[in-house]
């Protein structure tokens, strides 16, 4: 989809889309349109259900002295309240119901909004019209509308400051195509070559293989992948953006590429869902794309373990005593609760090697996070209040949002083994946070917050920014994240 800034709207054939406000009441722009056609759009404000509430559209079918098919009004709500956020679900809302309308164009009359408004409402559209269509083979199963104009009085600031959301955008859709593709397409090797592709934009790339793991004792994160057929890996990519000696901000992600639960197996229903389980992985590698797009100008590391769990002679048992790169020791009581296994070494690692101001992994950890908050949030465990509200902060300024969730010393005590230093699942209750018990024990004391993205990563039904399926979650977050507090 092609999206152009232009300064006079010229509407042939397609859909206009004009604004109202709460109680009826209409734009400048959206009152001249009512004038040409004759009070066609206060007609269409006095019957049915309209009322002006945010997102409630008015349309008109051939409207009279119009060159257009449609003329749709849509209303902003509350001017007092159309901030960024606002302004980006009014555009997936446009692109939800005209996408596959069958015109060529639609034409946005934005005339009365400012550059940033305008880019905000076409940041909305792009990430409203993501669509994984790659393996259809009819072509109308997915013809949408190709070219979006939004009028605005200035199309250049307009054009400038949307380049920087697209690059957001761009992060975004891959991590979404990541986390949909099928576990034949993206397995350990792939992904890593995927990410690999992150130096033509200037990020450095370092791909540890199973031979590096194991001499840097890694078998926690192995572990989870000996019983596949694929090779695991560590994935570090490095974006110096800030100054030379200025400890990195580290990003550390769950790289599951298929999760079968391994000996202690999922059951088989839904169980192809589980290709997802590397959305946390995804987030991180989507955000790096995002980051370094954008010119961020701040230190980041973006760590990935990237391994398939899988049944076989070989597999891990449960039983199985382990050790991991810090040292420590691991029970395995349960060999579907892997993810934390793969997070434990790959966050030994970024500490030990980049000493990072910060560290923030991500993961799609355990059902029971999803229990607790649905589909609507994700939970976050932290050990520091400073970074935990930042996080929030970032979280609701991008409608990403996270609720905090508690950890102490009494669900601590819920991981330890009768015969090793800790155990992977402290039982039946608190199944969130004595996973994010697990994980701080191997942070120390550097700031960390864990993000528990289980419910949050794939959604059954689509939202005002996001299809339905893979929603990308985490990179909008972590790029606010950076840019708020990080930059310099």
């Amino acid at each position: 989809m092609k999206i152009n800034f232009i300064l006079k709207n010229t509407p042939n054939k397609g859909t206009l889309i004009v604004f109202g406000t709460e109680n009826k009441a209409l734009t400048d722009s959206a009152k001249k349109i009512d004038k040409l056609t004759g009070g066609a759009l206060t007609t269409a404000m006095s019957v049915g259900h309209y009322s002006g509430k945010f997102g409630q559209m008015a349309e008109i079918i051939a409207p009279h002295n119009l060159d257009v098919g449609r003329l749709i009004l849509i209303s902003i709500g509350k001017e007092k309240k159309f901030n960024d956020l606002a302004a980006q679900k009014i555009g997936g809302k446009i692109i939800a119901k005209l996408l596959s309308c069958g015109d060529e164009a639609i034409y946005i009359s934005a005339e009365d909004f400012d550059a940033s408004t305008a880019a905000n409402i076409a940041f909305g559209i792009e990430l409203r019209s993501y669509r994984f269509d790659k393996y259809y083979t009819k072509e109308e199963a997915f013809k949408q509308t190709s070219v979006i104009a939004v009028n605005i009085a200035a199309p250049a600031a307009s054009a400038d400051e949307y380049e920087k959301h697209s690059k957001i955008a761009q992060g975004v859709i891959w991590a979404r195509n990541l986390v949909t593709e099928p576990g034949n397409v993206i397995y350990p090797e792939s992904y890593a070559e995927e990410i690999k592709h992150l130096t033509d934009i200037g990020i450095e790339v370092d791909i540890l293989d199973e031979d590096q793991m194991e001499e840097l004792g890694m078998d926690a994160l192995l572990g989870v992948g000996q019983g596949s057929d694929s090779e695991s890996y560590l994935a570090v990519m490095r974006w110096n953006g800030g100054k030379k000696d200025d400890a990195p901000l580290a990003l550390i992600g769950k790289g599951v590429t298929f999760d079968t639960g391994g000996i202690s197996l999922k059951a088989g229903a839904g169980m192809e869902d589980m290709k997802f389980d590397m959305g946390g992985s995804a987030a991180v590698a989507g955000a790096m794309k995002a980051i370094a797009g954008r010119g961020a100008k701040a230190n980041v590391i973006g760590v990935v373990g990237l391994v398939e769990n899988m049944p076989s002679g070989t597999a891990q048992r449960p039983g199985d005593v382990i050790s991991t790169m810090s040292g420590q020791t691991v029970e395995v009581i349960n060999t579907d609760a892997e993810g934390r296994l793969v997070l434990c070494d790959a966050i030994t690692y970024t500490i030990d090697t980049y000493k990072p101001c910060a560290v923030i992994d991500l993961a799609t950890l355990t059902g029971a996070m999803m229990v607790a908050l649905g589909h609507e949030y994700a939970g976050i465990f932290s050990n520091n209040d400073k970074l935990s509200n930042q996080v929030l902060k970032s979280g609701d300024a991008v409608d990403e949002p996270v609720w905090r969730m508690p950890i102490n010393d009494g669900y601590d005590k819920l991981i330890d083994s009768d015969i090793a230093d800790m155990k992977n699942i402290g039982g039946r209750f608190a199944g969130a946070t004595t996973a994010a018990m697990f994980l701080h024990r191997f942070v120390g004391k550097t700031p960390w917050v864990h993000i528990d993205i289980a419910g949050t990563a794939w959604k059954g039904k689509p939202s005002d920014l996001a299809a339905k399926g893979a929603t990308g979650f985490g990179v909008r977050l972590l790029d606010r994240l950076v840019a708020d507090y990080y930059e310099k």
